[in-house]
């Protein structure tokens, strides 16, 4: 890995981890020996990051010079809050350590008075009963972004199962499932396929880009004018 990259590395475990942090932790961590920890936090400083604390005693990122400074009012923090908080409940393990790492570089940026809103912010989400996340998710999100076709089984609401070729354009989040938006080359139509219904997926190497955007926009034009279809 090159050294720029290990610096990024261990701006970003400074935003995440708790403070204070040991050196044992952070080269832990950073799969590095103490030795090169202490010269990789000796040159982030050089950079201008300013990093409290010292050997033996755990370091605190303060001000992340990587990031410029943000100057959010106390509503937006809380609304940042309140959404990163959302999507952390989800159950979504890929998206909730992404929430996480979003909301430890907002507060690098920011003011410490500021700061502490973020920290402490009076906004709140309470989910007592989690979702299942289907293990298949990341691979239809990465098959979303790619625009990639997906080729999978899928069981309707007998438990009839049916071989489908999808365009997947959408995951859409709900309170009791995770859905996916798309269009069927079976039925040469829209539908929505509800994640946990999914089996066998394969990602395909037929690409339909970049046709995503524009067929979700007529997508959900259509769901605007009709009552919903599920497969």
């Amino acid at each position: 890995m090159a050294r720029s990259d290990r610096l990024f590395r261990l701006l970003q475990a400074m935003r995440v981890m708790p403070a204070p942090i040991t050196a044992a932790r952070l080269a832990e961590e950073m799969d590095v020996s103490l030795r090169s920890l202490y010269r990789d936090m000796d040159s982030l400083r050089a950079a201008g990051a300013r990093i409290e604390g010292e050997r033996g005693y755990g370091y605190r990122l303060v001000e992340d010079y990587a990031l410029p400074p943000q100057t959010f009012d106390r509503t937006e923090i809380e609304a940042l809050v309140l959404g990163l908080a959302e999507v952390r409940a989800m159950g979504d393990p890929t998206l909730a350590k992404a929430a996480a790492s979003v909301l430890a570089k907002v507060a690098a940026t920011l003011p410490d008075d500021r700061e502490q809103h973020l920290l402490h912010a009076i906004s709140q989400v309470y989910r007592p009963n989690q979702r299942v996340t289907p293990a298949n998710i990341d691979a239809i999100r990465e098959a979303c972004w790619q625009e990639r076709a997906l080729f999978f089984h899928y069981a309707d609401q007998t438990g009839a199962s049916t071989q489908r070729r999808v365009l997947p354009l959408a995951v859409v989040y709900t309170q009791g499932t995770l859905t996916l938006l798309a269009w069927c080359c079976l039925r040469e139509a829209f539908r929505m396929f509800r994640l946990e219904r999914i089996s066998q997926l394969e990602t395909t190497g037929t690409s339909f880009r970049p046709r995503r955007a524009g067929l979700l926009r007529d997508y959900l034009a259509e769901l605007g004018q009709r009552p919903v279809t599920s497969s």
